[in-house]
Formats: structure tokens, sequence, C-alpha cells
């Protein structure tokens, strides 16, 4: 193991120092609550924000400047101490995470497995806020394998890190309910806020003495991996069911596609086809069987309504009012 279980109240410093590690907009959102409750007015919450790690600076936009993470825009508007290290498995930047002299690091969605000599920096122990109720979906993609799956709820786990991916015991544990039309990016909003409470809930407990580890069941353990754009073509003979999950798990990235004539084309919302409506005998995966009163596409097994699309360089719109531009017939074919 990278570090021991927590300490008791008795060993814990009167103000933890944290080193915050992380990149996206759901990181960005824990980073700023913590960050508020360590703001003046507020008292002593007994943990302060000693710096801030996070990725490089990426091209982004028309003109490809380089632009900070979401968690790198707030630690610059919050005037902390910021690393964007290009390497993290270098004694240099080892050198400077230590010269932070953290108590604790804090891991939210950072992108990157930390080497064990990071994870030893931490005085107290290393923490990860994951966007899962582990051990069910360890991995990169938490949020889009909880919609994949069909799970009925997610939630966030405050686990202690070791060496292996997110496998250490769990500190804290807080669940929601998944909404039937529920996408990845509303379920990241509502775990991001999630996160926050959890966090702060696990640090004030910490520092009371009253955080217990639970080790994980390794038997129910699930993983994912990192999503690219080509998760996101749409392969018209797996089942409805599949392509319904698959639209809403990777709204708004990398969106679910498929092709029309040649021409790309996003599916922003679908919704499974319960209508005994008539459509075309014995057609092919990836059919339209359908344009009225809905437009209905033929599946491996059962159909989905597409609802929203959107082709290249067009704004998103009905799927109905987009074919009909199209001069589609029922007959013609997807993917």
């Amino acid at each position: 193991m990278a570090s021991g279980p927590p300490a008791s109240g008795s060993e814990i410093a009167s103000r933890l120092r944290i080193v915050f590690m992380g990149t996206p907009a759901l990181a960005a959102h824990i980073l700023e609550r913590l960050a508020d409750a360590c703001g003046p007015g507020l008292g002593s919450p007994g943990f302060e924000i000693a710096g801030v790690v996070t990725r490089p600076d990426q091209p982004r936009g028309r003109g490809l400047r380089l632009e900070p993470s979401a968690v790198g825009a707030v630690a610059q508007r919050r005037g902390l101490p910021l690393l964007k290290p290009a390497r993290i498995r270098t004694a240099e930047f080892l050198a400077e995470l230590s010269a932070l002299n953290p108590d604790l690091l804090v891991v939210a969605a950072y992108g990157r497995i930390l080497p064990d000599p990071l994870l030893e920096a931490a005085r107290v122990m290393p923490l990860n806020v994951h966007a899962s109720l582990l051990p069910r979906h360890r991995g990169a993609s938490p949020v889009e394998g909880a919609i994949l799956a069909g799970d009925g709820e997610s939630g966030v786990t405050i686990m202690r890190i070791t060496s292996r991916m997110d496998a250490g015991p769990i500190l804290l544990a807080r669940a929601i309910p998944i909404a039937s039309n529920e996408t990845q990016g509303t379920l990241k909003e509502k775990l991001a806020e999630l996160g926050a409470a959890a966090l702060l809930e696990a640090l004030e407990k910490l520092q009371q003495g009253q955080l217990v580890e639970t080790p994980q069941d390794e038997s129910v353990a699930t993983y994912t991996s990192p999503v690219s754009k080509g998760d996101a073509v749409i392969e018209w003979s797996a089942d409805a069911i599949r392509i319904e999950r698959m639209v809403r798990a990777y709204d708004p990235w990398p969106a679910a596609r498929t092709r029309l004539g040649g021409d790309e084309l996003v599916v922003w919302r679908a919704a499974l086809d319960n209508s005994a409506a008539p459509g075309v005998p014995g057609a092919a995966p990836g059919t339209i069987v359908r344009l009225k009163p809905d437009v209905a596409v033929q599946c491996g097994r059962g159909r989905v309504v597409l609802a929203e699309v959107q082709a290249a360089g067009r704004k998103r719109m009905g799927a109905a009012e987009f074919l009909r531009g199209r001069r589609v017939v029922p007959g013609e074919r997807l993917g």
C-alpha cells in the first residue's frame, strides 16, 4: 500500500494542508467548494489549500489558443499556488510537490495514475473523490459506465488511494438515483456537488478521528476504460436499449454519432420506440422505418426514436425536421 490507515484525531494537525489534484469541470466544482470552505468569515475549517496540481494548458477553440483546464482556471482565479507538470514521474515534480508540505493529497479526476513516491508525499494520506459507488465502475469513465449499464443509482466514494487503481479502502460513500433521462452531463453536475459535500464531510470526520476504513469487495468490482470518439459510433446491430443509453452516456462528449448518406450525423436525443405504428417489414439494422409521427430506426433488437440530431456545420434540431429537409424516405439506412 502507498499509505496507511487514517491517523487518529490526536495525530492530525490542527490545520491540514491540502494539495488538490484534478482537471475537468467536475473536479473544478469540488475545488471551488473546498476553496469556499477555506474562505474568510467562515471560521477555521481546520484545513487550507496549500497548492493545486492540474494537467498542462491545452489548445482549444478555432484559434487553438492555449487555455488552462477547468481546475487550472479556478486555481488562477482564486490565486492558489498552481503546478502544471507535463510529467509527474520525475524527481523535479516530486520535489515541487513535497515543497508544498502536504498533509493530504485530494485527487478528483486528475487523469493520470499517481506513482507511489507522490502518494507518500502526503503526511496523513492521499485520498480520491471517485464518481461512482465503488467497487462498481472503477477506472476512467465511471459516469458513462453507470448510464451504459442501466444502473438505478450512482454516487461518490471518498477512498484512500493505494497502488492499485481505485481499489483502496472506502472512507465515505454517498448515493443518488439516476433519472431515466439522465445524461453524462447532468449526472456529472449532480456528482460534482455530491462529491464536494462528501469531501468536506470526510475532512471533518478525519479531524475528529471518526473516519473509518471499509475494504472494498473485490468479488463485485467492475471496471471502465477511457472513452474515445470511436466508442460513440452507433452500431445499429446493437439492441435499442443499448443505443438509447449510449446517446445519454456520451452527451455532451464524445456525442453518439452515425452516418447518413456519407455525412456524419450526431444523435443528441433518442428514446425507445414503444409505438405499435407500422414500419418497414424485415428492415435491416439502421433502417429508417418510420418518419411519422416520429422518426423510428430499426436496431438489432427493437427500435429507437430519434428526437434531436445535428449535422456537421449545422445547429441541433428535431430529427423529423432535419430529415424532411434532406428528403429522406422510409427505407433509407443510417450507419
